[in-house]
């Protein structure tokens, strides 16, 4: 008995034999599959054609992909005339999709591009035809346009050519109307040019002054080598003259004489090499200076106190200077002999001692009427002390201003008072009677720095021991609380051993 085949099998024998056909209807079964997977290849290709343009409208096309999109609009051109029968709208992605104007022959038609001539356009339907419009019905099929080359100049580039020439000349007139400034550059620039050759210049000025004056002053044969056995910062014989702490400030030093344990000169001149400084000093002038101090020996000076300074520099003095806060006063020209120019003052501990410091030759060198005028006109102040703060107690002060470089011997006359007034302060004694006067005044000042020096002591130490004990508070802020507990109990024990009473222990006999 013949088997029954299965239903499966019934159903798997036409399948098959449609998708794998035997005998010489193979080839031409092949042959309509190629045809159709070609067909739905170029359809592929064509739509990637048009999503391409879509997606890159407004960039440039290269040169070599040309020909293939003349392929394509030659197709499209071709499958419009086709569809002319059918009134179709253009459709815009940039624009929202509605009915055409009901009325157009109201409305003045809108250009998108100028340069397109209007027998181009294709014709507008009529607004008979579109009684019931739907949006979506014809959105997506091209249109017929113009092909035409673009046209590009040797100077021109694609980009260019294909630029709005309204927003190029919008651009140009931007342009033109708002030109860019350089003035703040220009400025700047200008004010760092001339800040640095000020620099250069004012330095080499400042130092040109300090090397007239060293070189009038301190080389061989003047006046402080004469004067004094070592000069200048360093030991040996190449030492240099000057030392240069900055680019107005230079010292000079000298020692080796008697009645003195050396000279310090110090000479401040203007900051020459700062722009702002020298624009400063066209407002407010200033004056170069140069300073003298002269460290006097212990035994060399006695209790003298006096300055002598111009009228108003005097009167800042004695309010400002300690000593002669505590112990001078302004003296009153005498009547009896030849006294400083009317534009100096003298402040002194007591007349004695100021009579007898300007004597007949410092008057007729420089603080008399005629040789002042002359020779006078660099003299600011002198200070003469044995109560100065700091290490040198006993001092010569002289302050002077400075010439320019090609007149430096205008000042000899008062740099010549430096070694008078050495030795005129080491040989000076007071007599007694004026030594009566001074000494309490002394006495008294002395135990005044004591007290200010007693109370600076007990300020050190309470301020010391509040600092140690807030080392300490911080110290047992961290300790544990089993800590703290031990070094109560040591500190109670130490307490009560400290309140018991003291037991002397003797030896019988």
């Amino acid at each position: 008995m013949a088997k029954r085949p299965s239903s499966s099998s019934l159903w798997f024998t036409p399948i098959s034999s449609l998708i794998f056909p035997r005998g010489s209807d193979t080839l031409w079964y092949l042959i309509a599959l190629l045809s159709i997977f070609s067909l739905f290849l170029h359809h592929l290709s064509r739509s990637s054609l048009v999503l391409a343009d879509s997606h890159f409208e407004g960039f440039d096309v290269d040169d070599d992909n040309i020909d293939e999109t003349l392929d394509t609009d030659d197709s499209l051109q071709q499958l419009n005339t086709r569809l002319r029968s059918t009134p179709l709208t253009r459709s815009d992605s940039e624009t929202h999709h509605g009915p055409p104007d009901p009325q157009p022959t109201n409305a003045a038609p809108q250009q998108s591009e100028p340069s397109q001539p209007a027998a181009d356009l294709p014709p507008k339907p009529s607004s008979t035809g579109f009684d019931y419009w739907d949006e979506d019905e014809f959105e997506g099929l091209p249109i017929e346009q113009p092909s035409e080359t673009p046209k590009f100049t040797d100077n021109a580039t694609p980009a260019e050519s294909n630029s709005d020439p309204n927003i190029v000349e919008k651009s140009k007139n931007v342009d033109v109307s708002r030109p860019r400034s350089y003035t703040v550059e220009i400025v700047c620039v200008t004010f760092l040019v001339m800040f640095a050759i000020n620099y250069f210049t004012g330095k080499k000025e400042n130092e040109n002054i300090a090397l007239a004056w060293a070189a009038r002053f301190a080389t061989k044969d003047a006046i402080f080598e004469k004067n004094f056995s070592f000069l200048g910062v360093g030991e040996g014989d190449d030492s240099p003259l000057l030392l240069k702490e900055g680019q107005n400030v230079f010292k000079f030093y000298a020692s080796g004489r008697r009645y003195c344990q050396g000279l310090l000169a110090t000479m401040e001149l203007k900051s020459r090499h700062d722009l702002i400084s020298r624009m400063y000093n066209l407002v407010v002038p200033c004056k170069d200076e140069i300073s003298f101090e002269v460290y006097m020996n212990d035994d060399a000076m006695d209790n003298v106190i006096f300055a002598v300074a111009k009228k108003k520099a005097a009167k800042g003095m004695q309010k400002e200077v300690r000593d002669l806060q505590k112990h001078a006063n302004l003296v009153s020209p005498p009547s009896n002999r030849k006294w400083v120019v009317e534009e100096l003052a003298v402040i002194s501990e007591s007349k004695e001692v100021a009579g007898d410091l300007i004597t007949e030759t410092v008057l007729d060198q420089v603080f008399g009427d005629k040789a002042f005028e002359k020779f006078g006109k660099g003299f600011i102040s002198m200070h003469f002390s044995d109560q100065h703060l700091g290490k040198h107690k006993k001092m010569l002060q002289f302050k002077f201003a400075l010439p320019d470089a090609n007149h430096m011997a205008d000042m000899a006359r008062l740099v010549a008072l430096i070694p008078y007034y050495i030795d005129f302060i080491g040989r000076y004694k007071l007599s007694s009677q004026a030594r009566s006067k001074t000494e309490p005044a002394r006495v008294k000042a002395a135990q005044e720095a004591y007290k200010e020096y007693q109370n600076a002591r007990q300020e050190a130490l309470q301020r010391k021991k509040a600092e140690r004990k807030k080392i300490m508070e911080e110290t047992e802020a961290k300790l544990s609380a089993e800590a703290l507990r031990k070094k109560e109990a040591k500190e109670r024990a130490r307490q009560v051993k400290k309140a018991m009473p003291k037991v002397k222990m003797t030896r019988a006999h």
